[in-house]
């Protein structure tokens, strides 16, 4: 008999429906993990809180394998064009990794690696017969959040009532089909909060299993963190790319919104155009996001899907001149606790001592009231829509989400009072506007989060990315270099709380719980400017890195 994984449950509820259903849908994902694949007992009974040598060690993977996992997207796509690998074996290397990591942090939501391989044999025909490949990114396996439609695999909008088996793939899968699926991973409740966890079950941080991977597209980066996906592909309203990329230590872009495909996604409040979230790829390197993103711009998806702008993307190797970094070491709000402190302290010496960049200090512009906006964005039903949905599948509301709807952000609004909030949006943007003008800086260098991974359900601010998305400036976040030391991010250096937030962050650190979290920094640019960003990316980060 195949030995049960780690399960990491869906929350109970009082209704009966609710508690059969989650149990079908762990239980269906569960037989989807081959015998052949199950980790041992031993393993399972002794696992340490940091999962990330498992894979390595279980014994489930050659060596050739562990070799092809190594490989970011870029590598694997120029092995595959020169025929030094098949789509087939890459496939079935990042399959049983993810059928790992799944037993290790309970990532996925639907495992199909039968269907992968099919299309990865088609592939390798393909190339046999023509002698080339089929795109950029032929062969490439690549994982997917369970709101984007995959025909014939599970999906939902972050409630049990709206799960269902997609009858038609989004726009973006469509775009993709040179690239091969084989796992969609999970998300949480109401795909709005800064964690994972929903009926599916909890995804854990895989660097340490007492912490969020984060959210909303947390389980994907979880997959990504344990190697187990060459390139994922995410959604961000409000953090949800550069949240979960940064706790788990990789790359990650929210582009400008409407740049890159985002249709037929499932939502549960179709008309709030309040906010626009972006799909974006998260990355195990930078490189990777100009590789995906070239890709996908070059089938021209604005004539399929018509609100689409046609943004041309093209990274240029060298800036007109030197770069003008802004430090925003916080935003008025809350301090960064001591391990994104360090970093960020050490990323501005390294800046200043570089030459190569001109370092400036960046005074936040009134990030609390853009913050105020954007939560009473989010739900201008005063989250009425999402107390429905959970009603209908019998679903208890978690905490995070009677976080993210509760007063004083949200309430109800009549047509007249969203006309008027739409108002003080743009206004708060053309101020915002304004002010970095005046600022002379290209770039914004910040944190992503106020400090690393945190334990499970604490994530309860989200101004260091959101603010963003309210002025729809992209995004990108990447790895500091360092990880949270007990032994140097012991204290903040000044006891004196600048809010209630603030204060909430500094009683929950723990730098023992804590132990091992990554820790990655955020560079923003203005509006449109995403290409100039990705190339101050490759500048600020090979400086800090270095």
């Amino acid at each position: 008999m195949a030995t049960p994984f780690r399960a990491i449950p869906a929350i109970p509820s009082g209704n009966e429906y609710y508690n059969a259903k989650a149990k079908e849908l762990n239980e269906r994902m569960e037989a989807q993990i081959p015998a052949g694949l199950r980790l041992s007992k031993d393993i399972l009974d002794s696992l340490p809180v940091n999962v990330m040598q498992i894979p390595e060690t279980c014994g489930l993977l050659s060596e050739n394998e562990l070799a092809i996992t190594e490989l970011d997207a870029t590598a694997l796509c120029a092995k595959i064009a020169k025929g030094e690998l098949t789509a087939v074996e890459t496939v079935t290397a990042y399959g049983k990794r993810a059928a790992i990591a799944h037993q290790l942090v309970h990532c996925l939501v639907d495992f199909f690696l039968e269907d992968g391989l099919a299309r990865a044999k088609e592939l390798d025909q393909y190339f046999a017969r023509e002698g080339k490949v089929v795109g950029p990114l032929h062969g490439l396996p690549v994982s997917i959040k369970e709101q984007t439609p995959v025909k014939g695999k599970l999906g939902s909008a972050g409630f049990l009532s709206t799960v269902e088996f997609s009858a038609e793939d989004s726009l973006m899968v469509k775009i993709l089909r040179d690239l091969v699926f084989y796992v969609k991973t999970n998300q949480p409740q109401s795909i709005m909060h800064l964690e994972s966890v929903s009926f599916h079950g909890r995804s854990l941080n895989p660097y340490n299993t007492n912490l969020t991977c984060g959210g909303s597209s947390g389980g994907e980066a979880a997959l990504l963190a344990m190697k187990g996906s060459p390139i994922g592909v995410g959604n961000d309203g409000g953090g949800s790319i550069r949240d979960p990329c940064a706790k788990c230590g990789l790359w990650g872009l929210r582009p400008t919104s409407l740049t890159m495909p985002q249709g037929d996604y499932y939502h549960y409040e179709m008309g709030n155009d309040g906010i626009i979230p972006s799909t974006g790829p998260m990355c195990r390197s930078a490189r990777d996001i100009n590789f995906f993103i070239s890709a996908v711009r070059s089938t021209k998806p604005h004539l399929v899907e018509p609100l689409l702008i046609p943004l041309p993307w093209s990274i240029p190797d060298k800036l007109e001149r030197k770069l003008r970094v802004g430090i925003m070491m916080n935003d008025g709000e809350v301090v960064p606790q001591p391990p994104m402190m360090r970093a960020l302290k050490l990323a501005k010496s390294k800046l200043e001592a570089s030459g190569e960049v001109e370092v400036l200090e960046y005074i936040p512009y009134q990030h609390k009231a853009g913050y105020d906006i954007i939560r009473e964005l989010y739900f201008e039903d005063g989250g009425a829509t999402v107390r429905r949905v959970l009603e209908e599948g019998g679903e208890d509301i978690l905490p995070l989400t009677e976080w993210v709807i509760s007063p004083p952000h949200t309430r109800d609004h009549t047509i007249s009072e969203a006309w008027d909030l739409r108002y003080r949006r743009d206004k708060y943007r053309q101020a915002y506007s304004d002010y970095w003008n005046a600022s002379d800086c290209d770039v914004v260098l910040c944190p992503p989060f106020p400090g690393t991974a945190c334990p499970h359900d604490m994530a309860r601010y989200w101004g260091y990315t959101a603010i963003w998305n309210l002025l729809d400036y992209p995004g990108v976040v990447f790895p500091s270099g360092i990880k949270l030391d007990p032994r140097v991010d012991v204290a903040y250096e000044s006891n004196q709380p600048l809010s209630e937030p603030d204060k909430y962050f500094r009683d929950f650190y723990d730098a023992e719980y804590m132990v091992g979290a990554p820790v990655n920094l955020q560079l923003v640019s203005r509006r449109f400017n995403d290409c100039m960003l990705m190339a101050a990316q490759k500048i600020v980060e090979k400086i800090i890195l270095s």
